[in-house]
């Protein structure tokens, strides 16, 4: 038990570090968050305020503070399947949503829950249940704004890995994380607009 609370707490204290805010600091662009319509610390603000290789580097580490957590267990010993699983997929999420470095005011958690699901590789059906979504709703069926898109996205990639029957661990991990980034879209600075959903010929 004390080696899967440790990692749990390693996925929770990576995901509280902001890396939009160090790299927009870094930038100088401190101010660039409280520019935005959301308020958000995370990648799609870093690559609008900050520029391109400020984007790149949030978006990198955002990532790595997932994926990291995650393949570290899964390479200790006997971790594969173990119950716990499920908490330490959920850990990093739940850090960058509800940071302990910023208050508790994070960010949406989208790159790093890609992050957790590549921890799993060679395992990719769990990412892929969630990009293959992400790409639907963006090009063949839009769904905007970006807050519906996203749980719709969550949704839909919950209701794939049930379907295909990936591990009752990650499935399970990965409905701690819908529920976490549904309650932070819930509570988001983004202007609520009402969903619209255009097919690709539709303008």
């Amino acid at each position: 038990m004390p080696r899967e609370i440790m990692f749990i707490l390693l996925g929770y204290l990576s995901g509280s570090i902001l890396f939009a805010r160090l790299w927009l600091r870094l930038f100088h662009r401190e101010d660039a968050l409280q520019r935005s319509r959301d308020g958000n610390p995370g990648t799609a603000n870093a690559f609008q305020y900050g520029g391109f290789l400020c984007g790149v580097l949030t978006l990198l580490c955002d990532l790595m503070k997932g994926f990291l957590p995650v393949f570290l267990y899964l390479r200790s010993l006997d971790a594969a399947g173990n119950a716990w699983l499920s908490l330490i997929l959920a850990a990093p999420v739940l850090g960058h949503v509800f940071p302990v470095f910023s208050r508790f005011r994070g960010g949406k958690g989208i790159a790093t829950t890609f992050g957790v699901l590549l921890g799993l590789l060679p395992e990719w059906l769990p990412a892929a249940a969630l990009a293959v979504p992400f790409i639907l709703f963006s090009t063949v069926v839009r769904i905007c704004p970006h807050r519906h898109r996203t749980q719709a996205a969550y949704l839909l990639a919950l209701l794939g890995m049930l379907l295909v029957k990936v591990h009752p661990c990650i499935a399970g991990g990965f409905l701690l994380i819908a529920l976490i980034v549904w309650i932070r879209l819930a509570f988001s600075r983004e202007p609520k607009e009402s969903m619209q959903v255009k097919l690709l010929w539709m303008h």
